[in-house]
């Protein structure tokens, strides 16, 4: 079985987009342009029998700039004030968006307490059972401006972890992390020039955990390791996660038809079926550029013979190198 095989074959599946790609990273504000973009995707998912549930950030982001605040609020009452300013205004927008294409959509708050109270739990599961069921998208968020920080329920802090245990509640097939990361490396491309693409996970463990790192931005939370602690809720429960790059929110289109877009997190069914996959060593390819260089002074027919000789190397060596373990 392979990537493509696993994929066609999802149809509950939890989306979550963050701060960072419905937002203008320069002002803060909605970028509306690809929300709508987003909007049109979700509807084609909708219109293909999917079943979609939206995991959205970005009301504490929103309110902050409704209300001229520069920075992310420092205390819990700012914060909770600017989710309760921000989160109608976002919900304002996705409805007016989804309404162009005859779509109901349902706010859906949640705090931890869905998790931790059995009572909640069930409730929370037959809610978005039926408004699936009624063909509603539901978009989901923390209900930050009532959320709590005790021992008895605390809170998730971070939407990547919101949305693995949405996927787990509603056994959701696939949950896909739309971030301003492309996916995961086997260490900080910014400062490892030797770091590699991690392509596809069969297996948490503690040197995977190692690799996790990397802080939030300033409007946004949550960093790498908050999104390998949401794949194992996710994989745990039987759904495969992927990480992608929300600055092309197209790319939803190319995970789904199988295309190698992000990380791609493994459940234990799946994992069993396929193997760990790297990316090549980045020095392989700039050794190939410098041996082109050096070819200078050869004829153009010779050239092009070498450089279509160094291209099949290329692959050969991208090949092996699949199934490598870190």
């Amino acid at each position: 079985m392979d990537r493509k095989q696993i994929l066609d074959e999802k149809n509950r599946i939890v989306i979550k987009v963050g701060t960072t790609t419905i937002t203008y990273e320069e002002t803060g504000n909605i970028n509306l342009d690809k929300l709508e973009k987003f909007v049109r995707i979700l509807i084609n998912l909708r219109n293909k029998g999917k079943e979609v549930i939206v995991v959205s950030s970005g009301a504490v982001g929103v309110g902050r700039k409704a209300l001229g605040m520069e920075h992310k609020p420092e205390t819990e009452a700012a914060k909770q004030a600017c989710a309760a300013v921000g989160q109608g205004r976002l919900m304002m927008i996705y409805e007016k968006l989804f309404n162009e294409y005859s779509q109901l959509t349902a706010q859906v708050l949640l705090t931890k307490e869905f998790i931790t109270n059995k009572e909640c739990r069930k409730n929370a599961r037959q809610t978005f059972d039926e408004l699936l069921r009624m063909n509603v998208v539901p978009i989901v968020n923390e209900n930050d401006a009532i959320s709590v920080d005790e021992l008895a329920y605390g809170n998730f802090g971070d939407n990547d972890t919101l949305a693995a245990n949405v996927a787990e509640l509603v056994d959701a097939d696939l949950l896909i992390l739309m971030s301003d990361i492309e996916g995961m490396y086997t260490a900080d491309p910014k400062k490892n020039q030797n770091a590699r693409f991690i392509h596809t996970v069969v297996e948490i463990d503690e040197s995977l955990e190692a690799m996790a790192g990397g802080s939030a931005s300033d409007f946004g939370t949550g960093g790498m390791m908050t999104k390998v602690n949401a794949a194992k809720i996710a994989t745990s429960a039987g759904a495969d996660m992927i990480i992608a790059n929300g600055d092309n929110i197209y790319a939803i289109n190319d995970i789904m038809a199988g295309k190698k877009i992000g990380t791609l997190f493994l459940s234990k069914e799946h994992g069993k079926l396929m193997e760990n996959e790297l990316a090549p060593e980045r020095a392989k390819f700039r050794r190939q550029v410098k041996n082109l260089k050096k070819s200078e002074g050869k004829s153009e027919e010779h050239k092009t013979t070498e450089f279509i000789q160094n291209e099949e190397h290329i692959g050969g060596n991208y090949g092996k190198l699949y199934g490598n373990t870190w």
